[in-house]
């Protein structure tokens, strides 16, 4: 929720080695699907595709995904209402920060809650020896993402990522649902 400190779960989803406890709260919230489409991490401008039944209790739609690489950005999208009309209904998201790190856009290779920098760039599209694009966070809760900056210096500049590959302003994502004659999303 903005402006609320993220949750333990939210903590740790943020940190893919760590596990995705955030799972467990949409099943202990009775949520009829739990579904990881990508099967892990999607690539810059990639997509993926999940098809769930509709039903009567299937009525509220919720997403959550790491950004990467970012060490606490995240992409939500929280109890939109199923349409229940055929047709297509696009909706774009905004990136969202943990507020539990600083976003520096270096790559240290840690990630863990609390340790300075980013895991990595899993395209292999990172440079080295950035000084860091911000300090340490001053606002603890979950709010807008300031974005990744980037910069085009592969051995230096402020950043490791590079701007022509990662650098993104919102909205992050777009999430396209279709419900079919007979309901499917």
């Amino acid at each position: 929720e903005l402006g609320s400190p993220a949750s333990a779960e939210l903590q740790a989803g943020q940190v893919p080695a760590l596990g995705h406890g955030l799972v467990g709260d949409a099943a202990a919230a009775g949520a009829d699907y739990v579904v990881d489409p990508a099967g892990g991490a999607l690539a810059p401008g990639s997509s993926t595709t999940a098809t769930l039944e509709a039903s009567r209790r299937n009525q509220m739609l919720s997403l959550t995904a790491m950004l990467v690489p970012t060490n606490d950005g995240f992409v939500a999208l929280n109890a939109v209402p199923i349409p229940r009309r055929p047709g297509v209904y696009t909706f774009f998201l905004n990136g969202y920060d943990a507020g539990t790190e600083a976003n520096d856009e270096v790559i240290t290779g840690g990630g863990a809650p609390g340790v300075p920098g980013i895991p990595g760039d899993p395209g292999g599209n990172a440079g080295t020896g950035g000084t860091g694009v911000a300090g340490p966070d001053h606002n603890p809760n979950v709010q807008i993402h300031r974005s990744i900056v980037g910069d085009l210096d592969p051995l230096g500049g402020p950043s490791d990522l590079d701007a022509g590959v990662h650098r993104w302003l919102n909205p992050v994502a777009k999430v396209t649902v279709t419900i079919g004659r007979r309901g499917r999303h």
